[in-house]
């Protein structure tokens, strides 16, 4: 007798209502949120992962355990895949690609536009259909409202699946361009580790003076987040990036690099590591350098606009 566990749905399955069945490739902590979000949702779910063990809680929920990709595909007309990077999903799919000839694969692996742009072509190549995307939220949010689910590409496939992209959170259509979603991504993830790092290196400076994290984290938080991290002030000022505008009426980078000179002074004094806002001072040198001294700190904008410096402009010593 076939083991059920392998070839079918267990007796327990969803008390909700019944969607469209998907599979679902990855079961690591991201993998596994996506399963049990899918599975609360009522959707019927296949799930292959390269260690099969780690399927066994969601089987015994009601999940089917693929023995093999090409099986696990052909159980849905839509596959999810949750793997570590590109070049692992191009391992796992291709000996299953004439499985998933005339199917959906949505991919939320992380990674660079070019690489979601040639997995544009090798689907095109095989007869796949292929959405690229990108999950915005840890585990623990997946499912839940506000869970931000980026993805760009083919816009059948996005309107197609998406009864089941919804279930797994608020989904973000992006456009065309399948590499937008990973830029993104990207782009999202270079704020919060700027973010992240400001408040680790600011947490660190006072910390030389034995002041504990919490204490400061009161005053500095509450400080941060109507001054600094004014979203709607930021939104505003969005349009001026755009044009180039940075006025320095209030406030001038030359002002600004004296504050970034004091924090990266301060950093040396107090034995901190001052690479951080070093660099921050020298980006800002860099733009004053090309004439932006008396526009508003905005202006390195310019800069990070740039992939390189000419040669004139790094053989200059920096003022």
């Amino acid at each position: 007798m076939s083991d059920p566990n392998l070839v079918g749905m267990t007796t327990q399955h969803s008390t909700g209502p019944q969607h469209k069945p998907v599979t679902l490739l990855g079961l690591g902590p991201m993998g596994k949120a996506l399963a049990d979000t899918l599975l609360e949702k009522g959707h019927p779910l296949t799930v292959w992962n390269r260690s099969p063990e780690k399927a066994d809680g969601l089987v015994a929920r009601g999940a089917r355990r693929a023995r093999t990709v090409a099986e696990a595909v052909t159980a849905s007309p839509l596959t999810l895949v949750c793997l570590t990077d590109y070049d692992t999903m191009h391992k796992v799919l291709e000996p299953a690609a004439e499985a998933l000839a005339g199917r959906a694969v949505v991919n939320l692996n992380s990674g660079t536009p070019a690489e979601a742009r040639a997995a544009v072509q090798w689907s095109e190549d095989r007869g796949v259909d292929y959405l690229d995307g990108a999950i915005m939220v840890p585990p623990p949010m997946v499912g839940q409202p506000g869970a931000v689910f980026l993805y760009s590409g083919s816009q059948a496939v996005y309107e197609q699946h998406s009864e089941a992209l919804t279930s797994l959170g608020d989904p973000r259509y992006l456009g065309d361009d399948p590499g937008l979603a990973v830029l993104y991504n990207t782009a999202l993830l270079d704020m919060l580790y700027s973010t992240l790092n400001g408040w680790l290196h600011a947490t660190a400076l006072v910390g030389s003076a034995n002041v504990p994290a919490r204490e400061f984290a009161e005053l500095a938080l509450g400080w941060f987040m109507p001054v600094v991290v004014d979203y709607a002030a930021l939104a505003r000022l969005a349009p001026d990036l755009d044009a180039g505008h940075y006025p320095g009426t209030l406030s001038t980078l030359v002002m600004n690099l004296n504050a970034l000179d004091h924090i990266t002074r301060t950093s040396e004094e107090q034995g901190v590591h001052s690479g951080h806002p070093r660099l921050m001072k020298e980006i800002a040198e860099r733009a004053i350098a090309e004439g932006h001294g008396g526009e508003s700190y905005l202006a390195v904008h310019e800069l990070f606009k740039k992939a390189t410096l000419s040669k004139e402009e790094t053989s200059t010593p920096l003022p």
